[in-house]
């Protein structure tokens, strides 16, 4: 928990300064891949997925601990082996679930988030889910356990996995010649993200592409066939908390209205996409017909509202970035302390994007974040220990939320004027 988030203090500027860097890349060569609310939404998303794993919310069904200890078979010594097993292992692992997810109903909505952009851009890299609350698939590091790798290993070198995908999700790099056989690159990686029928559900590798051409899975980028981004149910909206859990309400909506017992049962593990017929027949859900005619989600965002939403995003990071650093400290005073604060940030995400899809009632969801705030100020008669850094923050703070919750009053009522309410 602590370790995780002092690697994240330095990942999470080193992933922002990238973002922004090819988005100012992208402006200067006359092809801008990121849309500055899309970009916003994605790493709001990034913000509670890691919140997420710091606090430690989700269980195994069998842990990879467990695994060592009953079924190694022998223990590798050489250090160097150790940590390429592992990384192998994880690579092999990461494979299988990720096509798990996106053949199967019920975890497609684990993975649905990252998919959710209808662009392709480092920001949507960080499009990661906060859904899943139980791991199931941690079988699939058996090679691992059965060489005796330490659990240890596979803790050091699973956030450097998975850091290491962060880079292919652009645009901007060609095809890379013979590394194109061995690795996977952002030529690959578009293609999974495509939505066109000719790329539907390809390239599930995550480091080494071979996994891909080994299991049947792989499909290189065609020239005549340019990549279209997204999924061909969209999600239409900002608020990465919603898309989290769309898909699930749809399968148990679906679950519910069905009249076959038999659908209501196979509904969770039929092929991703797959509806009673019964219900389809009388509640449709849109789905992109022709993927080369479609409108992208968009709102209106004023050039205030565009200024107005990146300061709450600047604020979020600030604030995350706290609860990472000092997380033992936090822990230490009362453990129940981090995942209040952890609660305040989700509920600080889905309020300024629920603003950002100028939703009506995003005064509310903003409402509550400023309740939330205040009574952590009055109880503690501090935030969380932060007056030891500088005794001005809670105060700040305090008028911050109230700034906050009248500015998100104000482009709501704009907004209902706008529409002509």
């Amino acid at each position: 928990m602590e370790t995780y988030g002092k690697i994240l203090l330095v990942a999470m500027p080193a992933f922002l300064i990238l973002v922004l860097f090819e988005k100012w890349y992208g402006w200067k060569k006359g092809m801008d891949t990121v849309r500055t609310m899309d970009m916003i939404s994605s790493l709001s998303s990034g913000v509670t997925n890691v919140v997420k794993d710091v606090l430690g919310l989700s269980v195994g069904i069998i842990s990879y601990g467990w695994m060592v200890d009953h079924l190694a078979v022998v223990h590798v010594q050489n250090s160097l082996l150790i940590y390429m097993i592992a990384f192998l292992a994880l690579d092999f692992s990461g494979y299988w679930v990720h096509r798990i997810a996106h053949e199967y109903n019920f975890f497609w909505n684990n993975h649905i988030i990252h998919h959710s952009s209808e662009e392709f851009n480092l920001a949507c890299a960080l499009r990661q889910s906060i859904s899943v609350f139980v791991r199931l698939f941690t079988f699939f590091l058996l090679p691992a356990a059965l060489l005796g790798v330490p659990g240890e290993v596979i803790a050091v070198v699973a956030p450097l996995h998975l850091f290491a995908q962060f880079w292919y999700h652009t645009r901007h790099i060609g095809k890379m010649g013979f590394l194109e056989k061995i690795i996977v690159t952002p030529s690959h990686h578009r293609v999974h993200h495509a939505i066109n029928p000719e790329y539907l559900d390809k390239n599930y590798s995550q480091i080494f592409i071979w996994w891909d051409k080994w299991f049947g899975t792989y499909q290189p980028e065609l020239d005549h066939i340019p990549p279209v981004y997204g999924i061909t149910r969209p999600v239409h909206t900002w608020n990465p908390i919603k898309i989290n859990f769309q898909h699930l309400w749809l399968l148990i909506r679906d679950a519910w209205q069905t009249a076959s017992w038999k659908d209501k049962l196979r509904i969770w593990i039929m092929p991703t996409g797959w509806r009673p017929a019964d219900v389809a027949a009388k509640h449709e859900v849109y789905k992109i017909g022709d993927v080369y005619h479609f409108e992208k989600y968009e709102t209106r965002a004023s050039g205030a509202l565009q200024v107005w939403t990146l300061i709450q995003l600047v604020v979020l990071l600030l604030l995350t970035s706290y609860l990472f650093g000092n997380i033992a400290a936090i822990n230490k005073l009362n453990p129940w302390h981090i995942y209040l604060y952890g609660l305040f940030l989700f509920v600080f995400v889905y309020a300024f994007t629920e603003l950002m899809d100028r939703n009506p009632r995003a005064w509310i969801p903003e409402g509550i974040k400023t309740i939330l705030g205040g009574y952590f100020l009055i109880s503690q008669g501090d935030w969380f220990l932060a007056s030891s850094l500088w005794p001005m923050i809670p105060g700040t703070l305090a008028i911050y939320l109230g700034v906050s919750f009248w500015i998100t009053v104000y482009f709501v009522r704009r907004h209902k004027l706008e529409a002509g309410g």
